[in-house]
């Protein structure tokens, strides 16, 4: 019960301490709002940058291996890899009819061509040769018309499915649907629109400029079969059923490519995950450098607190010394400048976090890049708001519950 009573004075104390030196207080914690809005900040755009990166890698398809004739991650050995033969469409093949009934193998070419349509022409337009499997494996499909059949690819008709944003630009005021457009020195017919997809944070295609046209009319049109690069992708039934498939297709490979025993694989197995890694330990370094510059700033705002803490521990020498002399125990004069100091930081806190979210609506609204500020980084806000108070206030605090009652009402 005394401690209580004692908890809720000395609260009380603090709090009318921080309302009698309003201008103080205030410039007090501009140095803590400072901090935490560079720290929430930081966290915000690291936790908007993961879930952009985990939603664009979400096409990749977590249950999907992907054959390529270069690893997706390379650090030291790019010229043993730039050296490997391309993956033809002819092992491409091979491995569609291995793995029929087993598994959904889809390949698929690209490349880069102007798109025109009467007096609007779009340049650099990525075209991706695949075949009507294409759907099962990303889970992409058109917003209208349909995506390729069997039919399109083995009679290599001249049909195409666009991105959002080229349907945008090519016809801004017209259906596209069964409009003629030409690829390069050919032309197509439009037979859908593809589900906005949207744009990649970090430099990758945009998905909602590509044009999907039969794997056979790629062929046909733009490459040879035998000097066009394939890469494949191969969708297992289960995640669980991937490490087998995965040692299914590096033989089923090697038979195709007639490799010994003793050579190594002339080609890449890339899957989900090992792109996630690298990107999980690549990021989780850059975002701890981040913290650790950003904590800068919360650090200086905690020594600030600490500087005013002592300048008030000073001022009120003779207030504690009555204090003392009336009861009031070294608990109650710690507690006091505990709470002042933690109640100076942790409104600061409040506030940085409120212009933190101002400040993420405005990053958001400006498009540059997504910033998410969750409910657990507003409450490590507070949570360390509050500590970097406690810190600050300790040793003044300390030094204050120390005096002896006769020097305290002595001084001047």
């Amino acid at each position: 019960m005394r401690l209580l009573l004692d908890t809720g004075e000395s609260f009380r104390i603090a709090v009318g301490a921080v309302m009698a030196n309003k201008a103080r207080g205030a410039l007090t914690m501009l140095g803590i709002i400072i901090g935490i809005v560079a720290v929430t900040m930081t966290l915000a755009a690291s936790n908007g940058m993961q879930q952009s990166f985990r939603q664009a890698a979400g096409s990749i398809g977590a249950d999907v291996i992907y054959v390529s004739r270069m690893p997706w991650i390379t650090i030291n050995d790019f010229f043993t890899f730039r050296n490997r033969p391309n993956i033809s469409l002819q092992e491409a093949d091979k491995l569609v009819e291995a793995f029929a009934g087993v598994a959904v193998v889809n390949p698929t070419m690209s490349g880069r061509q102007p798109l025109k349509y009467r007096s609007q022409v779009l340049q650099d337009v990525t075209i991706v040769g695949t075949s009507e499997k294409m759907p099962i494996i990303s889970g992409q499909v058109p917003e209208d018309g349909r995506f390729l059949l069997a039919f399109d690819v083995r009679f290599r008709k001249n049909v195409a499915i666009i991105g959002k944003d080229v349907a945008d630009n090519l016809f801004p005021s017209a259906d596209p649907i069964n409009k003629t457009i030409s690829i390069g020195r050919y032309r197509y017919r439009v037979i859908g629109v593809m589900e906005k997809q949207g744009g990649n944070t970090f430099g990758g295609p945009n998905l909602d400029m590509q044009v999907f046209i039969p794997i056979t009319s790629f062929v046909k049109s733009f490459g040879g079969r035998r000097n066009t690069n394939v890469d494949v992708a191969v969708k297992a039934g289960s995640i669980a059923a991937m490490e087998n498939l995965e040692y299914e297709i590096i033989g089923e490979m090697r038979r195709i490519r007639q490799l010994r025993p003793a050579e190594d694989d002339n080609f890449s197995i890339n899957k989900l995950d090992s792109l996630m890694g690298a990107f999980n330990s690549v990021f989780g370094a850059v975002l701890g450098i981040g913290l650790l510059v950003t904590s800068i700033a919360l650090i200086v705002g905690g020594i600030g607190v600490m500087n005013i803490m002592f300048v008030s521990v000073t001022e009120r020498t003779r207030e504690i010394g009555i204090r003392k002399a009336i009861g009031a125990r070294r608990r109650s004069i710690l507690m006091q400048f505990l709470f002042e100091s933690t109640l100076i930081c942790v409104l600061g806190g409040l506030l940085g976090i409120g212009l933190s979210m101002l400040l993420t609506l405005a990053v958001n609204a400006a498009g540059a890049f997504t910033a998410s500020l969750s409910l657990g980084i507003m409450l490590s806000a507070v949570f360390v708001s509050a500590l970097v108070g406690i810190i600050a206030g300790l040793v003044p605090a300390y030094k204050g519950a120390n005096f002896a009652p006769i020097d305290a009402l002595r001084y001047e």
